[in-house]
């Protein structure tokens, strides 16, 4: 098979998994929900409530960019990381497998001269953080709502995972010079570890600082609360639209089911899997799947929008472009040495 073909076949393989996930997700509403009821409810959509959940939205990124400032030691400044949060954001929106992540850390690795598996390592430390605290509001909120006892064990099981993850990386982050020597005795003896993973040690080390230092570490997990708190009220205004006296916990439910539920593997955007999820979260409490259904795809629109305008704001400040991007992306799932593909003064133009 010639290497274009091959590259299409391997390409196709890798989205089809997130496909078929969405697919069932959006076959599985569309199974329970009337097109009739949908359209009734769309029409109920305000223009206040578009509003609201825009600039909510809006404002979420902003104190996002702080929270990732804060993780990064504040090395950075505030407007690379709104640009590069968005960027994030809106490339998650348009590629498969979180890759808006990658891109992140490339672009603001590039820009700011930190370094990609620097920028990457705190990219990490924020997915943490936002995993822990969804398994934490799912636990708190689960006694409150009957009908969905096995997210518990679910929401526990990550929450374990990521705090064991975290202790991870702290022991690793804390016992540098140990875990130098170590990797330096290997690369000794094992080219690809001494010519490409050694090099981006330090880098990483030094994106993983927060976690060996209390105060900073305090002041991010903080910022990360508090980006969430405004998600809370996003998703208590999305809740009052179907269920006008729903209790104010109603929005933390649905965003921590939310953010367990499109950890999932899925197609851009979590198509399909965002709607399913919401819907069943929103169900539980009480509503209507269709109603509930009308206002996620709104809210999912909205959403795209936001992150799309300074998304793409960012990238052409930057000069970058979607299909240099994806082409960056594509070579880095397709080598088997991802690392290789990365280095810190790739140019994206």
């Amino acid at each position: 098979m010639s290497t274009p073909k091959r590259k299409s076949r391997n390409g196709f393989l890798r989205w089809l998994p997130g496909l078929l996930i969405s697919a069932v997700a959006i076959y599985a509403i569309f199974k329970f929900v009337q097109f009739q009821d949908l359209k009734t409810a769309f029409a109920h959509a305000t223009l206040q409530f578009i509003l609201i959940i825009f600039a909510l939205d809006v404002i979420s990124m902003m104190e996002r960019a702080i929270a990732w400032r804060s993780i990064l030691g504040n090395k950075i400044t505030w407007v690379q990381s709104f640009f590069g949060v968005s960027e994030g954001y809106f490339l998650n929106n348009i590629f498969p497998f979180r890759a808006g992540e990658l891109g992140r850390s490339l672009f603001v690795g590039q820009s700011s001269g930190l370094g990609t598996f620097h920028v990457l390592s705190s990219i990490v430390i924020e997915r943490a953080f936002d995993i822990a605290l969804a398994a934490i509001l799912v636990l708190v909120t689960l006694p409150l709502v009957v009908g969905l006892a096995w997210v518990k064990t679910v929401a526990f099981t990550a929450l374990v995972i990521v705090v064991a993850a975290l202790v991870c990386l702290f022991l690793i982050a804390r016992n540098r010079e140990a875990v130098a020597g170590w990797m330096e005795k290997i690369g000794s003896k094992n080219k690809f570890i001494s010519k490409y993973l050694f090099p981006q040690f330090t880098k990483l080390m030094d994106g993983l600082a927060t976690l060996t230092n209390p105060k900073q570490f305090l002041i991010s997990f903080f910022w990360i609360a508090v980006t969430w708190i405004l998600w809370i009220l996003i998703y208590d205004v999305m809740v009052w639209q179907v269920i006008p006296d729903a209790p104010i916990w109603s929005g933390a439910f649905v965003g921590s089911i939310l953010a367990l539920g499109v950890a999932i593997p899925s197609a851009p955007a979590a198509l399909g899997v965002y709607e399913a999820t919401m819907v069943a979260a929103v169900v539980v409490l009480g509503g209507d799947s269709s109603l509930a259904l009308a206002v996620a795809l709104l809210m999912h629109v909205l959403q795209f929008v936001s992150s799309a305008i300074f998304g793409l704001w960012g990238l052409i400040r930057e000069g970058h472009s979607l299909a240099s991007i994806y082409q960056r992306l594509s070579k880095s799932e397709d080598t088997e040495s991802g690392i290789t593909t990365i280095p810190d003064q790739m140019e994206l133009k």
